[in-house]
């Protein structure tokens, strides 16, 4: 094989691989679009403490959350909320064995805390991001639910957390990969 022939086939194969590579990500930077945040949020659990002076609610035991069609399991549940002409909630922040579901599209981690006015929800420490069969590992996973975005990196910032771990640093994941009959 001449060098113009290699050159041209590695150089082929690497437009292969960034083409494969942008559409894997733009498929997994879509996570959750369209979600209603301002829909009910609905919720189930063992236990409920309310701290009235506090403006907070926390919720434990088997905690299961429902806003639209997404849904949220964790062990622990903390509610930050005002009181105007009503109770509005603010934030809620998730410990343990927390998953967030819509659809084909699963998040998990050891911690989510999902700001209701910023309409974001971060996720730390061994995250795993699924969309089908596509999936990404990494320390934190940030989703913007105005846009649709999501965004993985490396390291969780733990802060003090419980229960948050750092993962190395590195992000890791599998894309599937259309198949083309020969």
């Amino acid at each position: 094989m001449t060098r113009a022939r290699k050159t041209a086939l590695l150089t082929l194969a690497a437009a292969g691989a960034a083409a494969l590579s942008f559409n894997a990500l733009s498929v997994q930077a879509q996570v959750l679009k369209s979600h209603d945040s301002n829909a009910p949020v609905d919720f189930t659990a063992d236990r409920i403490e309310v701290q009235d002076r506090s403006d907070r609610v926390v919720v434990s035991g088997n905690v299961q959350v429902t806003q639209g069609d997404m849904h949220l399991t964790s062990d622990r549940l903390t509610v930050a909320y005002t009181q105007g002409s009503g109770v509005e909630i603010n934030r809620m922040d998730a410990v343990g064995n927390v998953i967030v579901t819509r659809g084909n599209e699963v998040a998990k981690g050891n911690v989510a805390i999902y700001d209701l006015d910023k309409k974001l929800i971060t996720m730390l420490g061994n995250v795993q991001l699924t969309q089908g069969t596509s999936r990404l590992n990494g320390g934190r996973l940030l989703i913007d639910l105005k846009t649709g975005r999501s965004s993985v990196d490396g390291h969780a910032a733990s802060g003090g957390t419980p229960g948050v771990t750092q993962s190395g640093g590195r992000v890791s994941g599998t894309f599937k990969v259309k198949q083309q009959q020969n």
